[in-house]
C-alpha cells in the first residue's frame, strides 16, 4: 500500500522542479494526481511518466490566477474521480532582482499575483471542494517567507503572505469543523529551473561574476553542505499529504539544510 492511497490531488506548476518531483511522488503513493502548469508539454510529459509507471495523472493547462478555472478544474476533477482531497499550491516564480527604490509597480504586482494570489485562490476552492469530506491543503511557502533579503521583496512578501495564509486557513477550517488540514512548507536553496533562472539572470545583470561564485554563496550559507533537492521538498509534500501528520494545522515545515537555523 501506498502512503497516500485512495487520494485525489491537485498540483500546480507540476511541470518542473518541486512541482514535477511531488507529483511523481504523490503518484507513486497511490494518488491519482492532476498536473497544472502554464508549460503544457513538459506538464503533460511528467503526467505521462507518472502513467507509465503505474501510476494515475493528467495533465491540464491552468494559469493560476483564472479565478473561474479553478472553479472548473476542481468541478472536474470530482467528476472524473471523486472529490479532492489534496491540494499542492506549488506554482510560483522569482522576484525581478530589484531594490525597493528600482521596482516597477507592474514587477511587484505580477510577483505578488502569482505567488500570493494565486494560492489565495486555490485555498478558496480547495476549502470548498474538500469541506464535505476532508482533505489535506498544503502550500508552498520559502525559508524567504520567514527571513527577509535584499532585491527581494516582492517575492519575501509573497512568501510571507503565504505563511499567514496558510495558518488563517487552517483556523478557519478548523472554527467552521472542516476536516482539512492546511500547512506550508518552506523549501530552502532548491537546485531547481527557478533557480537556474535566477543564477542566469543574476549573470546578465552583472551582480555576479560566474555561476561558481554564486553556489559558493549558497553553499556557504548550508550547514547541511549541498544543494537541496526536488525530492527532498516531494517528501515533505507527501508526509503532509498523508495522514501520518494528521495532528499539524498551521504549521511551517521548514525544509533547508541549516539554512535559518543560524
Amino acid at each position: 500500500m501506498g502512503r497516500v492511497d485512495g487520494a485525489i490531488a491537485i498540483v500546480t506548476g507540476a511541470a518542473r522542479g518541486i512541482g514535477a518531483e511531488a507529483a511523481r511522488t504523490l503518484g507513486r503513493e497511490g494518488a491519482k494526481v492532476l498536473l497544472t502548469d502554464v508549460i503544457e508539454d513538459e506538464g503533460a510529459a511528467v503526467a505521462q511518466e507518472i502513467n507509465d509507471a503505474g501510476g494515475t495523472a493528467v495533465f491540464q493547462p491552468h494559469d493560476v490566477l483564472d479565478e473561474a478555472r479553478w472553479e472548473q478544474l476542481t468541478t472536474d476533477i470530482a467528476k472524473q474521480w471523486g472529490p479532492l482531497t489534496v491540494l499542492v499550491n506549488n506554482a510560483g516564480i522569482i522576484g525581478c532582482g530589484e531594490y525597493i527604490e528600482d521596482m516597477a509597480l507592474s514587477d511587484w504586482r505580477r510577483v505578488t499575483g502569482i505567488d500570493l494570489d494565486a494560492v489565495f485562490l486555490g485555498c478558496k476552492y480547495g476549502i470548498r471542494a474538500m469541506k464535505e469530506k476532508g482533505g489535506s491543503i498544503i502550500n508552498i511557502s520559502s525559508i524567504y517567507g520567514i527571513v527577509g533579503g535584499s532585491k527581494t521583496a516582492d517575492y519575501n512578501a509573497s512568501k510571507g503572505g503565504v505563511r499567514l495564509l496558510t495558518k488563517c486557513a487552517a483556523l478557519e477550517c478548523a472554527e467552521l469543523q472542516y476536516p482539512i488540514r492546511v500547512n506550508s512548507v518552506h523549501p530552502g536553496f532548491i537546485q531547481t529551473p527557478l533557480i537556474k533562472g535566477a543564477v542566469e539572470r543574476s549573470l546578465q545583470k552583472g551582480d555576479i561574476e560566474t555561476e561558481t561564485e554564486i553556489e559558493e554563496q549558497i553553499l556557504a550559507r548550508q550547514p547541511i553542505g549541498r544543494w537541496g533537492q526536488p525530492t527532498d521538498i516531494a517528501n515533505a509534500i507527501l508526509f503532509l499529504a498523508s495522514d501520518e501528520s494528521a495532528f499539524m494545522l498551521g504549521s511551517e515545515m521548514v525544509v533547508d539544510g541549516g539554512c535559518t537555523a543560524h
